[in-house]
């Protein structure tokens, strides 16, 4: 098993920062993959950023340049730094760990106003 926690959501005016943490702690595999998606209501989920154990990262089109993925193994903890926020960025915010299975945290909501 595999346990997520998240933090770091919040309410910001647009042009504004926040970064989210995901501590991850159980039976974490060496070679894996965490990251964030998003959920607004009535939508899917959909990929924000990810990176592998190896660093390599991936980032959804409409967030490059503006969100940073990383991660610090020692920690097991992964971070999403966002800049420039829209309000178009407003969502609950989902960490996900990909080893043999996939596991989700339970949410964090951020919230942008205009």
């Amino acid at each position: 098993q595999v346990q997520l926690v998240e933090s770091g959501g919040g309410l910001v005016q647009a042009g504004g920062s926040l970064r989210l943490s995901c501590a991850v702690s159980g039976s974490i595999r060496s070679i894996n993959v965490v990251g964030w998606y998003r959920q607004a209501p009535g939508k899917q989920r959909d990929l924000v950023a990810v990176i592998s154990s190896a660093g390599t990262t991936t980032y959804a089109e409409s967030v490059k340049g503006r969100f940073t993925i990383s991660r610090d193994n020692a920690k097991s903890t992964v971070y999403l730094q966002m800049n420039s926020l829209k309000p178009e960025d407003t969502s609950v915010y989902y960490c996900t760990y990909r080893g043999v299975r996939s596991y989700w945290g339970q949410g964090t909501q951020v919230t942008v106003s205009s």
